[in-house]
């Protein structure tokens, strides 16, 4: 059974950070403590100068396999995320095929189990006829993260507008529900007024065209169904300042039943940023002015919004060329959101004990994961090294993406990821990957 000694290495955890040796045995964190000696064949990782943070676990991915793996897959995108500290993933069902069956989901964790560097669940996704077929998701709530409901999104399918299959579904799940809160008519109605005042739309309409009502309004009506038949809602990717406001801060995360997650783009970019990236920063929801970053900021450090993810959601560069009715949003992520947080921690936005809680901590708990996002005794070893003296420019030659570009590409950031392990072994060390041993399927305590 292999074991690891990190020694002297600084540990971010559970709101504080302390010196600390960690011994991990098999798939397990078996020890914590000052000088940990261990007998029989161990490998030593010199930890000084750097930090071990819990392994990331991003809730929303977009890895495109089956159907689009012409942009991801599984596999590349599982090493991407391992090389971004990143240990878990949750993915969502907006593949080809639609993961609108429990069979069609199954495929996707038989796909995983045989390719995934990462550990995985997948969401079970919603459309306005399968309301049956997600409610037997029921029986399998310790194995599945959640189910998916594009409130305000023609992605194939999965557009879900009937308040009979609302009703039906916020009244029985028990699982989490996840929802992508854009109101559909409000889209409707901006794009076809300010396309008729200009013709050709410019990326800096975007934002204009997925307003601020248009998120608040879905938002909204999504509480206030989750507070009328009390269900379990976590409202993806909020964009906007005045979603923030929906949202409670004055109780802890393990008594919420409605939270809210923040993505790295919309904590970075702002509408500013569409003269020089265009497209390449097109996602839904939009990346919207200055002042919705800042109030997103704001409510992140004071816990209105819970946790951090990527929605990485990569496409071909191609993809994302204009007009703009053809252009695809998203953004692919997944490989550097750790890294961005830890250039905020560097401009002081930002402490290292807060990243690890909503990077971490908070996703754990928010989904009641079993065994995982602390680094603690007898939990799985899921874990990766940050070295902050080491900067790292994203580069065409360093992007494990697939589709191989990023919206950062040229930045430079402060810190690097020298080792990710994720179930007590190492996949990721120094730019080498070890893919011998697959990750597992996250379980959940429900």
């Amino acid at each position: 059974m292999q074991k690891y000694l990190f020694k002297n290495i600084s540990i971010v955890n559970e709101g504080k950070i302390s010196c600390l040796d960690v011994l991990v045995r098999g798939e397990r964190i078996e020890k914590l403590g000052s000088q940990i000696s261990s007998k029989g064949q161990v490998r030593e990782i010199d930890g000084t100068g750097k930090y071990l943070f819990p392994g990331v676990i991003d809730d929303q991915v977009h890895f495109r396999e089956p159907g689009l793996v012409h942009k991801a897959d599984i596999y590349s995108e599982s090493k991407a995320a391992a090389a971004g500290g990143v240990t878990s993933f949750m993915e969502m069902p907006n593949t080809i095929p639609n993961a609108l069956s429990l069979s069609l989901l199954e495929d996707k964790y038989r796909r995983a189990g045989s390719t995934s560097i990462c550990n995985y669940s997948f969401f079970m996704g919603v459309s306005n006829d399968n309301s049956e077929e997600v409610l037997k998701a029921n029986a399998f709530a310790r194995e599945i993260c959640g189910i998916k409901i594009f409130m305000g999104s023609s992605t194939g399918n999965m557009l879900v507008d009937k308040a009979e299959t609302l009703s039906r579904i916020f009244g029985n799940s028990e699982l989490l529900i996840a929802c992508h809160c854009e109101q559909e008519d409000i889209i409707k109605e901006n794009y076809n007024r300010i396309k008729g005042k200009k013709g050709d739309l410019s990326p800096s309409d975007h934002p204009l065209i997925r307003d601020k009502s248009a998120c608040y309004a879905s938002s909204s009506f999504a509480i206030s169904l989750a507070r009328k038949h009390g269900s379990r809602l976590h409202v993806l990717h909020i964009s906007t300042d005045a979603e923030t406001d929906l949202f409670q801060n004055d109780i802890p995360l393990k008594d919420k039943k409605i939270t809210a997650e923040v993505c790295v783009h919309h904590l970075h970019f702002t509408s500013d940023d569409y003269e020089r990236l265009g497209y390449q920063i097109k996602c839904n929801p939009a990346i919207k002015s200055p002042e919705n970053k800042a109030t997103l900021w704001k409510a992140l450090l004071n816990n209105r919004l819970d946790v951090i993810a990527t929605d990485h959601a990569p496409h071909l560069l191609s993809e994302k060329m204009p007009p703009y009715e053809s252009a695809h949003a998203g953004l692919p992520l997944v490989q550097h959101g750790l890294q961005l947080m830890l250039h905020y921690y560097k401009l002081g936005a930002i402490s290292l004990e807060k990243i690890a809680e909503k990077m971490s901590h908070a996703v754990a708990d928010c989904f009641l994961i079993k065994d995982r996002g602390y680094i603690r005794e007898g939990y799985m070893a899921d874990l990766c090294v940050v070295d902050m003296e080491k900067p790292n420019t994203i580069s065409n030659n360093n992007i494990l993406y697939k589709c191989n570009w990023s919206p950062l590409e040229g930045t430079t950031l402060p810190a690097t990821i020298t080792h990710t392990m994720v179930n007590g072994k190492l996949v990721y060390e120094n730019g080498s990957f070890d893919e011998s041993i697959k990750g597992q399927r996250l379980l959940f305590n429900r």
